[in-house]
């Protein structure tokens, strides 16, 4: 099965490896290999003969930019996918995505699931909860000094090879013309997970608990924890952690 795989960073890298390791014809395409979702350039290429497209790719800012970006490169993707004759479009988002409306960017990807909703393509949304190589980055964005101040936010982690695993699976499937929602296996209060990943990294600064700080501060409630019927990874945080 030919797969073209929109993005090639940390998922997308993984997605072509996972089915190339399945034996599928899977290339990834970004802009360093000559493909533009906002001009549309080399997207044509990039799909020709392909049964399948994984977009993965991300706006390269998280603020109100980011709704110009997919509601343009979304219109490219499908507009190329149509013309190819693709059967298949899976993107890649994010669980709770559309009840966190005080953030632009998560604005955003609600946006790209619905024009990806009402194209002509069939399509497959995956929804995953946060990214465990995500959570050094959380820890830095509200650092001042030795204090990282972090909220009570339930988060729900999952690995990054997890995530690339279910959307390798999902694109060699039929299209789901929905949603499926996946998670790792625990739950904890964010600013708990800071301290387990400090105390794990002999990292000297201590966390705060401040419900207003970061970006998760807007997320209310367990919005970003797996759904009822979500998908369970199997790797755990601590684990993940030890085996960096």
């Amino acid at each position: 099965m030919k797969i073209a795989v929109i993005g090639t960073g940390l998922i997308g890298s993984q997605v072509v490896r996972e089915l190339a390791a399945a034996r599928h014809d899977a290339a990834g395409h970004s802009r360093s290999t000559g493909v533009d979702l906002l001009t549309g350039e080399g997207l044509d290429e990039a799909l020709r003969g392909a049964q399948a497209v994984v977009d993965v790719s991300n706006s390269p800012t998280f603020d109100e930019a980011s709704l110009d970006f997919f509601r343009t490169s979304v219109g490219n993707l499908l507009a190329a996918a149509a013309k190819a004759g693709v059967g298949h479009v899976v993107t890649l988002s994010i669980v709770g995505v559309d009840q966190v409306p005080e953030l632009a960017y998560y604005r955003a990807k609600t946006l790209q699931e619905n024009l990806v909703k009402a194209g002509s393509v069939p399509y497959s949304i995956v929804r995953a909860t946060q990214f465990m190589e995500f959570i050094p980055a959380v820890l830095d964005a509200t650092t001042d000094g030795d204090v990282v101040r972090l909220p009570s936010t339930p988060i729900q982690p999952i690995s990054s090879a997890e995530v690339a695993a279910a959307v390798a699976e999902v694109a060699t499937g039929a299209p789901l013309r929905g949603t499926r929602n996946i998670a790792g296996p625990e739950v904890f209060p964010l600013d708990e997970l800071g301290r387990i990943t400090l105390e794990a990294t002999g990292d000297g600064r201590r966390v705060v608990t401040d419900d207003t700080a970061g970006l998760f501060a807007a997320a209310k409630g367990d919005v970003l924890t797996a759904p009822e019927g979500a998908h369970l990874a199997t790797t755990r945080y601590r684990d993940w952690l030890r085996s960096r």
